[in-house]
């Protein structure tokens, strides 16, 4: 079912510090661990992981809004990952909560409602993670009211 292939390549710095290297035209990256392991010289793999369930919703979400001629200025998103140690007390991340705010009024956006029935299905990080682990999506409008919950991996 091979669609293609993403190629990396880490190189240490120092310690935890890694050059990230994509084989795409993609900059490279910094990445580290936290003190005390680390220097938080550039985000850590939880924080990678996180927003890239983020990024990935929050990019599918523009996706089915353009589709529709809809607006996609404003969106902003937040996201938090529940850390929990497993029966061999490892710590191991439990859950991925991601909350994406529009930047319209749900009364501004048509077919709304079609858009964000299916849109999450689309993102290809966020249900790839939710196999292994909940991944708890929210979705708001500009004026603060939650027009979606849902919890994919469930």
């Amino acid at each position: 079912m091979s669609e293609g292939t993403i190629e990396i390549s880490l190189t240490q710095e120092e310690a935890y510090r890694f050059k990230v290297q994509f084989s795409s035209d993609t900059p490279a990256m910094l990445t580290d661990e936290p003190a005390p392991l680390g220097a938080a010289a550039g985000p850590s793999p939880v924080e990678l992981l996180v927003s890239a369930v983020a990024s990935c919703l929050t990019d599918s979400l523009i996706f089915a809004l353009n589709k529709f001629k809809q607006p996609i200025d404003g969106i902003r998103t937040e996201a938090t990952a529940e850390l929990g140690r497993n029966a061999d007390k490892r710590l191991r991340v439990a859950k991925v909560n991601v909350t994406v705010h529009l930047g319209h009024a749900q009364a501004e956006i048509e077919r709304l409602e079609r858009i964000l029935d299916q849109f999450e299905q689309f993102c290809t990080v966020s249900q790839s993670v939710a196999q292994c682990l909940p991944v708890q999506l929210t979705v708001v409008d500009s004026e603060g009211v939650e027009l979606k919950q849902s919890i994919l991996g469930d």
